[in-house]
């Protein structure tokens, strides 16, 4: 049994290799003629599930994907985020009770692409990776605000650890430092951001180097395991 007035919407981040931020979208149909609205990953909170293990299981059934770290981090409660005529059409295919007020958890995953290939179930006719420059302004219900505030908190909660789940498990320096440009929305000194790595002392150079590219091949990096 599911409960009406609360839910898990989940904000998926991945860093693919072509140094894009991307977010894990899913597309559903919202009437009988199959016109359709992509959305974040969410769902109801089961009766006697915690909020954690709610929002494992729905990003699972929704995607396939599992395993995955999720991080709270706000809360959304406006008594008009269910009401657009697009949310409520598909409300009430889905719903016994379409016109119920629905408070929404958002949890935050940062996840390595290559590792995971989302495949759509349930009420999701498709999981789709979708750059962030490129995602609808007209998500369903409140999502794009969701989204928002997902990335700010990202922003405001930057740290290397969280970082890591972004890449590879080697690195360029290259990638690491537009991971953080593309998260903090602004462009770093290249020299600086290095100073400022090495005194972190999170990193370690390995003996590898990239294969397979045009230019003068990069030294490869990886974070040290935490003790």
């Amino acid at each position: 049994m599911l409960l009406l007035n609360l839910s898990i919407d989940c904000v998926v981040l991945g860093f693919d290799k072509d140094q894009k931020l991307k977010v894990l979208l899913i597309k559903k149909f919202i009437n009988e003629r199959n016109d359709f609205q992509f959305a974040l990953p969410g769902d109801l909170v089961g009766v006697n599930e915690d909020l954690l293990s709610a929002g494992k299981r729905i990003l699972e059934s929704l995607t396939s994907l599992e395993n995955i770290y999720l991080k709270q981090f706000y809360t959304f409660g406006s008594p008009d985020r269910t009401k657009h005529n697009k949310d409520q059409s598909w409300l009430k295919m889905y719903r016994q009770q379409p016109d119920e007020r629905v408070i929404t958890v958002g949890y935050i995953a940062l996840v390595k692409m290559e590792e995971y290939t989302p495949r759509p179930s349930s009420f999701a006719v498709d999981a789709e990776w979708v750059e962030l420059s490129k995602v609808s302004k007209d998500l369903a219900f409140d999502h794009n605000l969701i989204l928002e505030k997902g990335l700010k908190y990202l922003k405001e909660q930057l740290d290397h650890q969280l970082i890591s789940n972004l890449l590879p498990a080697k690195f360029t320096l290259s990638q690491l430092q537009r991971l953080y440009e593309i998260l903090l929305d602004e462009k770093l000194d290249k020299r600086n951001f290095r100073k400022n790595i090495s005194k972190e002392s999170l990193i370690i150079k390995t003996d590898e180097k990239q294969q397979g590219v045009a230019h003068k091949p990069a030294h490869l990096y990886t974070y040290k395991v935490k003790k």
